[in-house]
């Protein structure tokens, strides 16, 4: 729901329905290898890196699909194939899922170490309404990297979901604060249809002017 202020938000980019703000980005990752090698953006390992990073993404998304159904076994086998994926972003992520895969079947699996891992699992908790293990993640992601606001985004939508208005609409102003694109977002999102009564969310998204 990967991403911090300021990075690209191509929707077309981002994990099925998944509220990670930081968005894949295949096109920078083959520019840098090109660069590397000295080669044309268009060259023929330019297509290749893109089209494994496509490749990459796709299972990706069919790893979420399965992870929403609860089908974690299924979830955890892509998972386990894309941790070792040339395609880095995609690889961390997948391993930050596949953690959750195993704490729901019961299996070994290492803590989160980075904030980065806690906002990656705290997301995959929101995406499969494990709301109380989403905030104590997300909060915990927020502790470490604070004033982020992807991170903010993503408390604001967990305590939307729990029905916590006060502590949504706090982390959503801090979010819009940090990105004021974050309210239009908002707008569109249903994680925050419960709030649509509020006069404080009203305004929030809505400022004179706006």
């Amino acid at each position: 729901m990967t991403h911090s202020a300021g990075r690209s938000r191509n929707s077309s980019r981002r994990i099925v329905r998944s509220r990670d703000r930081r968005p894949l980005r295949p096109t920078s990752h083959a520019r840098a290898k090109a660069a590397h090698k000295g080669t044309s953006p268009a060259d023929p390992e330019r297509r290749r890196i893109d089209a494994q990073y496509q490749s990459a993404v796709r299972s990706f998304e069919t790893a979420v699909r399965a992870l929403q159904k609860q089908n974690y076994d299924r979830a955890a086998e892509i998972f386990e194939k894309l941790v070792n994926s040339e395609a880095r972003e995609v690889a961390e992520r997948a391993r930050v899922h596949l953690r959750l895969c195993q704490q729901r079947t019961g299996r070994a699996a290492p803590a989160p170490k980075s904030a980065e891992e806690y906002y990656t699992l705290g997301v995959a908790c929101l995406n499969t309404r494990n709301l109380e293990l989403a905030v104590e993640h997300l909060s915990r992601a927020n502790k470490l990297k604070p004033n982020q606001d992807y991170i903010r985004y993503a408390l604001a939508a967990t305590h939307a979901r729990q029905g916590n208005t006060d502590a949504a609409i706090e982390h959503l102003q801090a979010a819009v604060t940090l990105r004021p694109e974050n309210r239009f977002q908002a707008r569109h999102d249903e994680d925050f249809q419960g709030l649509v009564s509020d006069s404080r969310f009203r305004r929030l998204l809505h400022p004179a002017g706006s």
